[in-house]
C-alpha cells in the first residue's frame, strides 16, 4: 500500500510543484498557462490510462490532501475553462463532504421546490440522505476521469440547480425572522446557480472540443 501510494503521488504533485515555482509571478498569463497545463496533463493522463486505483485516489484527493493544492492550481482560472470546471467539481464535492446533512436537506427541499428534469439528470436516489449524496458527488467526479466528461459536467450542473433551489427556499423561511441566516442561504443559492451555468456552458464547449 505504501509503495502504491508513493508511486501515485508523483504525477499528482509534479504539476503542483511546477505551479509553485510560477505562482509568485506577476504575469497573469504565466499563472493561467500553468493552470491550463496541469489540468490538461492530469485529465489526459488519467483518461488515456484509467487505472482504478489512480481514479479512486483522484476522487478522494481532497480527503487526503485538502483543497489548498487544488486552490493554488485552479482557483483563479476562468469559469469557462478546463481548470475552472475541475475546480468547481472539487468544490461541489467538498461542499457535500463538509456538511452532508445540510446538503441532503437542501437537495430534498430543492427537489420538492423545483419540478424539473434536473433531479433526474443529477441522478440522486429518492430520498437522498447524506450518505447517498456523498456517493453521488463521488460518482459524478469519477465520470470526469472514466466517463463522458460533458455528461459529468451536466450532472454536476443539475445537482447545483437542485441544491440552489433548496437553499433559496430555505432562505425564504428565514427572511422575516433571521435575515442574516437568510442571506447566507441566498448567497449559497446564487453561487450554486452560477456554478450550474458555468458547468453547463463548459459541457457545451467540451463537446465542441473548445474547453481549454
Amino acid at each position: 500500500m505504501t509503495d502504491d501510494r508513493r508511486d501515485y503521488h508523483r504525477p499528482v504533485q509534479r504539476p503542483a510543484s511546477t505551479f509553485d515555482r510560477r505562482f509568485g509571478s506577476t504575469d497573469p498569463a504565466e499563472v493561467s498557462r500553468a493552470a491550463h497545463a496541469t489540468a490538461a496533463a492530469l485529465l489526459t493522463r488519467v483518461r488515456d490510462e484509467p487505472e482504478d486505483d489512480v481514479v479512486d485516489r483522484l476522487v478522494t484527493f481532497t480527503d487526503t490532501h485538502g483543497i489548498d493544492t487544488l486552490a493554488e492550481l485552479w482557483s483563479h482560472s476562468a469559469a469557462l475553462s478546463l481548470p475552472g470546471a475541475l475546480w468547481r467539481l472539487y468544490l461541489l464535492q467538498l461542499m457535500v463532504r463538509d456538511d452532508p446533512e445540510t446538503a441532503a436537506y437542501l437537495y430534498e427541499r430543492g427537489r420538492a421546490a423545483r419540478n424539473t428534469v434536473d433531479d433526474v439528470v443529477a441522478g440522486a436516489p429518492t430520498p437522498a440522505g447524506p450518505e447517498e449524496l456523498m456517493e453521488l458527488v463521488d460518482v459524478i467526479l469519477r465520470g470526469v476521469f472514466v466517463g463522458d466528461f460533458a455528461v459529468a459536467l451536466e450532472r454536476a450542473a443539475s445537482f447545483c440547480r437542485v441544491v440552489a433551489a433548496g437553499a433559496a427556499d430555505l432562505a425564504d423561511d428565514y427572511d422575516a425572522t433571521e435575515p442574516e441566516r437568510a442571506a447566507v442561504f441566498t448567497t449559497r443559492a446564487l453561487r450554486l446557480d452560477t456554478y450550474a451555468g458555468d458547468l453547463t456552458a463548459s459541457a457545451g464547449l467540451w463537446r465542441r472540443d473548445q474547453l481549454r
